[in-house]
């Protein structure tokens, strides 16, 4: 037993001052609104001054601190033992355009990684395709050399298009691999896009719209065949204007689709991440870094995403051409962003970044601080930044210290 006392403590609505947290085994079991007594045997810990808010959800990040998650065989693991630092207690490891080989390597160490094991890291969860079915005019640092037509999926020619595979041997791969691919981002409006997102949304996948130049009429089509996530709201999409509403004025319209958002202050600007939370409720958006390997590594570092190059800068990540390849944004990053540049509260916050996120998929044990539910915490200090991550109940160490004991 352990017991978290004298934190601020981050509730679905409300902050409970001085409060403690018990934690027996993987759960909270109890949430008292002051300090107590330390029950016999129970390991107690002061954090006076300190916030405890739930673990945060990425469900958009394709690597950490120089990993890619398509590294290779051990890369969705090592991001998953790094991504606690930040207060990342369960992600997405996310995929980028790629050969079907590689995506099968990915999705086998997701299979394997899903049920934990001894050792604290965040939790695997589904992993999310940003695909190969996305609109090449919206491409950004997406490979244009391995994205396919939906409509060829039906047929694996390769003789007749060049390629080194086709658009059914994704399909195949990720039929093979149903259990550990979560998310599937795709642009709708492509030939056998609609199609694609009807029978993946009927195979169990949480459809997401993105890198997409859908129009409005187009984006409320796929919404009825079955899309109820956007990937990166206003990033890589077509635009909004007062008289032609795109994409975007479609997804702020929409109490079907949960957006993710970008929460760097770079990517989308503060403004109108505000406006966003106010269109949609923070029950509509969630917090997500789009991270790649340059996270949390210093200005200047190179790393890869998906087997390319980037450099990363003061802001982002880049190709080496200059082209935007996803952020370098962690998701303590993104919660004081939130809270600093876009003004929300501290239950604001921890709704967008853990529990818009856990309810988008599914979660129903995680994601906030009741009794009863697991107990994935983060523990920052009164400049936001993470002291401490708990998942199961267990203190999470890093892997740099040494190995556990």
């Amino acid at each position: 037993m352990i017991v978290l006392a004298g934190a601020d403590i981050v509730l679905p609505d409300r902050v409970l001052a001085g409060g403690s947290l018990i934690l027996d085994g993987t759960r909270i079991t109890a949430i008292e609104p002051h300090a107590i007594d330390t029950p016999a045997g129970a390991l107690r810990l002061d954090l006076s001054g300190h916030i405890v808010v739930p673990g945060f959800i990425d469900v958009h990040v394709h690597g950490v601190a120089g990993h890619d998650v398509l590294e290779g065989p051990d890369a969705v693991g090592e991001v998953a033992a790094r991504l606690p630092e930040f207060g990342v207690t369960a992600f997405c490891p996310t995929s980028i355009a790629c050969h079907p080989a590689a995506l099968a390597v990915m999705l086998q160490a997701v299979g394997r990684l899903q049920d934990g094991g001894g050792v604290p890291r965040a939790r695997v969860l589904p992993a999310h395709l940003e695909s190969n079915f996305i609109n090449p005019a919206f491409h950004g640092a997406q490979p244009l050399d391995c994205l396919r037509q939906p409509s060829a999926r039906f047929s694996s020619d390769l003789e007749e298009t060049g390629h080194s595979f086709s658009a059914r041997d994704i399909v195949d791969t990720i039929a093979a691999h149903r259990a550990s691919v979560g998310i599937v981002t795709l642009a709708p409006e492509i030939d056998g896009g609609l199609e694609l997102a009807r029978d993946l949304a009927a195979a169990g996948h949480l459809v997401s719209i993105g890198h997409s130049g859908a129009s409005y009429d187009e984006a409320h089509a796929a919404i009825e065949a079955g899309v109820r996530h956007a990937t990166h709201l206003f990033n890589r999409m077509s635009p909004m204007t007062h008289r032609s509403p795109g994409l975007p004025g479609a997804l702020l319209e929409s109490d079907q689709v949960v957006a993710e958002l970008i929460c760097d202050g770079f990517h989308v600007h503060p403004a109108l991440m505000h406006v966003a939370i106010r269109a949609k409720g923070v029950h509509g958006i969630m917090a997500i870094t789009d991270g790649t390997a340059g996270s949390g590594l210093p200005v200047g570092s190179r790393a890869t995403l998906g087997g390319r190059g980037i450099v990363v800068t003061a802001r982002s990540a880049e190709l080496e051409d200059g082209t935007l390849a996803g952020s370098v944004l962690t998701m303590d990053g993104a919660f004081r962003t939130l809270v600093r540049r876009v003004g929300l509260s501290l239950v604001q916050a921890a709704g967008l970044c853990a529990t818009s996120p856990a309810r988008q998929l599914g979660l129903r044990d995680c994601g906030r601080i009741e009794v009863g539910v697991v107990a994935d915490l983060a523990v920052l200090n009164d400049q936001l930044r993470v002291t401490q991550t708990y998942i199961g109940g267990r203190l999470w160490r890093n892997p740099a210290d040494g190995p556990h004991v």
